[in-house]
């Protein structure tokens, strides 16, 4: 007879809040560890073999304390959670879980979604430089927005640039319709999007109409020193060697640099090489520089983008030998 474990739950709303919306939650807990869970009487029976049943009752436990906290719980925390929990790692998922950066008192604060962005938001904290270098979904540019806000609102910071290279628009960029603005505004849109989803829209406004925050492409950094500030390159993988060089010497006194991409997407004419790519052996080992690396396993945007980026990984280890590269 396969043994049993009981958690006891306080509240009936909490089993609701915990086991999510059509039941999603359990149903993640009972397929990572091959167990099943009965909701009843304000308790949670777990049933299973006795190591899966011991970290599902950890799991379950854990959860709950995050909900007791006022906090919610998604999937990606339940899954974390799992991951972390099987690997014996759950003072972790508690340290994790306490992290936050708070961008607005209207707005929630940013929380990792794994070790990977924990230590990223570490390395950001102590470090006056950070790359950020790793596949789509991983929270690079997000991340880095919220530490600029945050940063800003502590007063730490006067003021945020953010910048990426409008590299697909190129020399071409005359040919589009309307004003300057009207042309590089498409590639400066994921940066407000972000920018949006953390601050009210009224304020942003309003921030960067007095130039509290600068949204521009990279090429309008050339010439200047950036002072009191809170940098963020987006799209790096897309900078030549000089504008990386132009950027990183733009950095004044009290200023902070995130600089994010993916080398394995860019864009530049065939023989340019990526600033991003170069940089990686240029300042390694520099004092005050850190490196944050990314892979398939911190995606966390929806499941099928990790196994996207896994699939792709797995093409291209395939078809580079033998494509001579």
């Amino acid at each position: 007879m396969q043994p049993e474990h009981k958690v006891s739950l306080s509240i009936g709303e909490e089993i609701q809040q915990l086991f999510g919306r059509k039941d999603e939650i359990r149903k993640l807990i009972e397929e990572a560890l091959q167990v099943k869970l009965v909701a009843r009487d304000g308790l949670v029976s777990i049933h299973g073999e006795a190591s899966a049943v011991a970290v599902g009752e950890q799991v379950v436990a854990e959860l709950i304390s995050v909900l007791t906290r006022g906090e919610r719980v998604t999937p990606q925390d339940v899954k974390l959670a799992l991951r972390l929990f099987i690997k014996q790692e759950k003072e972790e998922f508690r340290q994790i879980q306490g992290e936050s950066i708070e961008v607005s008192p209207k707005k929630r604060p940013v929380r990792p979604k794994g070790p990977g962005q924990r230590s990223y938001i570490e390395a950001v904290r102590q470090h006056d430089i950070v790359f950020a270098i790793g596949p789509a979904g991983t929270g690079k540019t997000y991340l880095a927005m919220a530490m600029a806000v945050s940063a800003l609102l502590r007063h730490e910071v006067n003021r945020i640039i953010l910048t990426r290279p409008a590299v697909e628009a190129g020399e071409k960029l005359g040919f589009l319709p309307g004003t300057l603005y009207d042309k590089i505004n498409p590639y400066l849109r994921p940066l407000y999007d972000a920018l949006y989803d953390m601050v009210e829209m009224e304020r942003v406004t309003r921030m960067i109409e007095m130039g509290t925050i600068e949204i521009a492409p990279l090429a309008f950094m050339r010439g200047r020193t950036l002072n009191d500030a809170f940098i963020v390159l987006d799209e790096a993988q897309n900078t030549t060697s000089e504008q990386m060089k132009m950027f990183l010497t733009r950095l004044g006194f009290g200023s902070k640099a995130v600089i994010t991409g993916d080398i394995t997407q860019v864009d530049l004419p065939t023989g340019r090489l990526s600033g991003l790519i170069e940089v990686q052996r240029i300042l390694k080992g520099v004092e005050g520089i850190n490196f944050a690396y990314f892979g398939e396993e911190d995606v966390v945007r929806h499941e099928l983008v990790q196994q996207i980026v896994r699939a792709y990984e797995a093409y291209q280890a395939a078809t580079l030998p033998a494509e001579g590269r």
